[in-house]
């Protein structure tokens, strides 16, 4: 039997083409939430059930970032640049991947939702980016 390691610093985080370089929150640093299952089923008044598949892969990723990390730059110019210029420019490839691991999530496109909602206190806080993802393909591997 071979002994497993995970290490949080080696989950590479890329949104858009720019990777985040760290700053990460404590404990959870990154979310992903499916806006669908991939399939829904109904029951029939006599039991029958029909499956059908929704071909909605939209996600939600949250990306939770001390409010000191340099990587609140990135997403902040990313999305400044996204409202400013037309044609989508902020939207980008996505990729979230365990490096010791096969764990996989990717897109073709994603793009940051909104400025984060921001609070200061006596100590540092985090800052939670919402990064929307139009095709999330995804393998969940070991790690």
């Amino acid at each position: 039997m071979t002994t497993k390691i995970y290490d949080a610093d080696q989950v590479a985080i890329i949104i858009a083409g720019r990777p985040l370089l760290g700053g990460f929150a404590d404990g959870e640093f990154v979310r992903i939430e499916r806006e669908s299952p991939a399939f829904d089923d109904v029951v029939g008044t006599d039991g029958e059930v029909s499956r059908s598949k929704t071909n909605d892969n939209r996600a939600t990723v949250t990306v939770l970032l001390m409010q000191t990390s340099d990587s609140n730059a990135i997403l902040s110019a990313l999305h400044n640049q996204d409202k400013i210029a037309t044609g989508g420019s902020g939207v980008g490839p996505l990729v979230i991947k365990d490096l010791q691991g096969t764990t996989l999530y990717a897109s073709g496109e994603c793009w940051v939702r909104s400025t984060p909602n921001a609070s200061f206190d006596r100590t540092a806080t985090s800052r939670e980016w919402e990064i929307r993802v139009a095709n999330l393909q995804d393998f969940t591997g070991g790690n």
